[in-house]
C-alpha cells in the first residue's frame, strides 16, 4: 500500500470552493524517533525538539522520556540518548521528512559519510498515522523500528497502544516480545 496525501484525496472529492479551507486542517498523527551520540546529547535533543515545534502546521502532542543506549550496528561510537516525539502536523510525509533533514543537516551540521556512524542528531518518522508509503526516499513504517529497543521503549512512553500497521501489534506488545540484549536505561 502506498501513502496517498490525504488532501489531495479530499481535495479529488470535492465540488464546492467553499470547502477548500477544510482540507488544509486535516492532521496526521506522526511518530519521530531522535538519537543523538555526539557533543552534549541532552542538549542536541532538546534543541531539535525545540526546532520541531517551530515547524509550520506542526505542532508536537507528546514527548517521552530520554534513554541512555548502546549503539547498534555500526562502527564503534559512543552510547545514544534517545527519546521519542508524537506530531500532529499537516504536512505530507515527504515534506516532513525535508524539514527532519533540514534540520539534521542546517542546524545540526550532520553529514551522512559513515552508515549507523557517530551523529549529533538523528531524527526518524516511525509511523505516520497508519499510512504505509515506500518509494526511494522514503519508507513508513520505519522499516526496522520493531527489532530495536531504543526506540521501542520511549514510543512505548507516548504510544503504547498504536497499533504497527504491517505487523499488526501495538507498540506495547513488540517491546514486550522483543528479544534483544539492548541496554536501554531510562535517564
Amino acid at each position: 500500500m502506498v501513502f496517498v496525501d490525504k488532501v489531495e484525496l479530499a481535495w479529488s472529492g470535492l465540488k464546492k470552493k467553499e470547502n477548500y479551507a477544510l482540507i488544509a486542517q486535516v492532521e496526521a498523527s506522526v511518530y519521530i524517533a531522535l538519537g543523538s551520540n555526539e557533543g552534549d546529547r541532552e542538549l542536541h535533543l532538546l534543541r531539535a525538539i525545540a526546532e520541531i515545534g517551530k515547524l509550520s502546521q506542526t505542532k508536537i502532542t507528546a514527548l517521552s522520556s530520554f534513554y541512555d543506549t548502546e549503539p547498534v550496528g555500526g562502527v564503534p561510537q559512543a552510547n545514544f540518548l534517545n527519546g521519542a516525539v508524537m506530531l500532529a502536523t499537516t504536512l505530507t510525509p515527504h515534506q516532513l521528512l525535508a524539514e527532519l533533514h533540514r534540520i539534521e543537516t542546517d542546524i545540526f551540521y550532520r553529514k551522512r559519510e559513515v552508515p549507523w556512524g557517530p551523529r549529533p542528531i538523528d531524527l526518524d518518522i516511525l509511523f505516520f498515522d497508519d499510512n504505509v508509503t515506500t518509494d526511494e526516499a522514503l519508507v513508513i513504517p520505519h522499516p526496522r523500528l520493531h527489532l530495536r529497543r531504543f526506540v521501542l521503549q520511549p514510543l512505548a512512553d507516548i504510544a503504547p497502544d498504536f497499533v504497527h500497521p504491517l505487523l499488526q501489534r501495538s507498540v506495547a506488545d513488540l517491546l514486550a516480545s522483543l528479544d534483544s540484549p539492548e541496554r536501554v536505561v531510562k535517564v
